[in-house]
């Protein structure tokens, strides 16, 4: 087989996972505003009627996300990126004809509940596995099924975001252990980024997700950006070691009562706060920008930092199916507007500081809790159209990724690789296993890596 045919495979990969984001994202917007909509309108509910039937609607959606993912795709709860990353490592399979639907289908369901997720981790799961199915199609295995999973995802997150440059940015920083780099494979990955960013452009337009117009700034500020860079480096080693955290004891509650009570609590908090406290509820994408252009008081600020932290451990440890890349962006925005305000009760700010403080806190809390610093400098430029200010931007996100790693911090996605695999190591007969003379899959991680687990569990060759 040629190039030419890989890459133009490559170039229908591409127009296919453009077209699943565009219908997911369009889903997701129309379902989560719909039924709201529908209760304050033609129903007229106010008050404590309108709250009752919101949080009754919202845990319905989130338990029925849950049923749906463990019922028929166990592998399709979360954001899916660590399935991926795991596929292209040999670690785990892709089963494209149940992660496809399940996906998409518990993906609408979640997000339109009002959960704090995010799409980008469906569509790069679903673009991944629209992948495998060119994959099987074309019977193709090895390094082209693992560099078409890479191109696959790759697009998915170019139709998320409308970036595709940090699509590609993200394959190789991200997923470089898992990669197989090749002319061909790199080729495949900008074609299938490339495709989908122009099939996203013509049905939604070519205007960035988070646009943000902010003038250069003067670089006697940029100790400011150094300062921001290292609270966001704590603050990311923070979110990781919490979500994990959280994870483990919602599985355990899950395991000693019903895996579908945390779901149905987190939704019907959802469904009280959409009318309440909306701006602690979904991904965030749209808070962001307005919350940047409104400048709300600092008070205001602090309670939503911390609501959003708080709900998006909820949200993303009840297993359905989101992401966290724009939960992560928007809880980053507030945090630098936050400090942008305790800035104005000591000095006078440059105009435009609290919009650039939260633009570059986005490409800082990016680095210090997924781990690719480059990715976040380039996805902040390409959501936000803020060239002008790439420099603060820069600073805050490498010493925030410096600072996550002097604390000790990993990347999420391969602290929850680990804990995917551990917990199936877990559930299998290890004798039996060892019996055939194939490895478990954590202990082949563990071959692969050559490190601890910072979640606490050692792997089998240590216990």
């Amino acid at each position: 087989m040629g190039n030419g045919v890989y890459h133009a495979a490559a170039v229908v990969l591409g127009a296919l996972v453009g077209l699943a984001g565009v219908a997911f994202h369009l889903g997701v917007v129309w379902l989560s505003g719909f039924w709201p909509a529908q209760l304050t309108g033609p129903l007229g509910l106010t008050g404590m009627p309108l709250y009752a039937a919101s949080a009754l609607i919202g845990a319905s959606m989130a338990v029925a996300s849950l049923w749906l993912v463990r019922r028929f795709a166990p592998e399709a709860g979360g954001s899916g990126v660590p399935e991926i990353e795991g596929a292209m490592e040999g670690l785990r399979v892709v089963r494209w004809r149940l992660v496809l639907p399940v996906k998409f289908v518990s993906g609408l369901l979640s997000l339109g509940s009002g959960m704090v997720l995010g799409r980008e981790g469906p569509t790069i799961h679903i673009g991944a596995s629209i992948a495998k199915a060119v994959s099987d199609v074309m019977r193709w295995d090895g390094e082209d099924m693992r560099g078409l999973l890479a191109a696959g995802g790759a697009a998915g997150l170019a139709a998320a975001f409308n970036a595709p440059l940090a699509a590609v940015l993200f394959v190789i920083e991200e997923t470089r252990r898992q990669f197989p780099y090749s002319a061909r494979t790199y080729v495949a990955v900008v074609l299938a980024s490339l495709v989908s960013a122009i099939v996203t452009q013509q049905l939604t337009g070519n205007v960035p997700y988070m646009l943000l117009d902010v003038d250069a700034l003067p670089l006697a500020m940029l100790p400011a950006f150094v300062v921001l860079g290292a609270l966001l480096g704590a603050v990311g080693t923070l979110f990781n070691r919490t979500l994990i955290w959280s994870l483990d004891h919602v599985r355990r509650l899950g395991m000693a009562t019903s895996f579908y009570i945390f779901p149905a609590l987190v939704g019907l908090i959802v469904g009280v706060l959409i009318f309440v406290r909306p701006e602690a509820t979904q991904g965030g994408e749209v808070l962001a920008v307005q919350l940047t252009k409104a400048s709300p008081a600092l008070g205001a600020l602090a309670l939503i930092v911390l609501l959003r932290f708080v709900m998006t451990m909820a949200s993303y440890s009840t297993g359905v199916a989101g992401g966290i890349f724009a939960p992560i962006l928007a809880l980053a925005a507030t945090i630098g507007l936050t400090f942008g305000s305790t800035l104005d009760l000591v000095t006078t700010l440059p105009e435009n500081t609290h919009s650039a403080l939260a633009i570059a806190a986005m490409g800082g809390l990016f680095a210090s809790t997924i781990g690719a610093p480059l990715v976040g400098m380039v996805l902040v430029m390409e959501l936000t159209g803020a060239y002008g200010i790439l420099v603060p931007v820069m600073t805050a996100t490498i010493v925030s990724n410096m600072v996550a790693q002097r604390l000790g911090g990993r990347p999420i996605y391969e602290l929850l690789l680990e804990r995917t695999l551990a917990l199936e190591a877990q559930a299998q007969t290890e004798p039996g296993r060892a019996e055939s003379g194939q490895p478990a899959p954590r202990r082949r991680f563990w071959q692969r890596r050559g490190h601890r687990d910072m979640t606490g569990l050692a792997a089998p060759d240590e216990k």
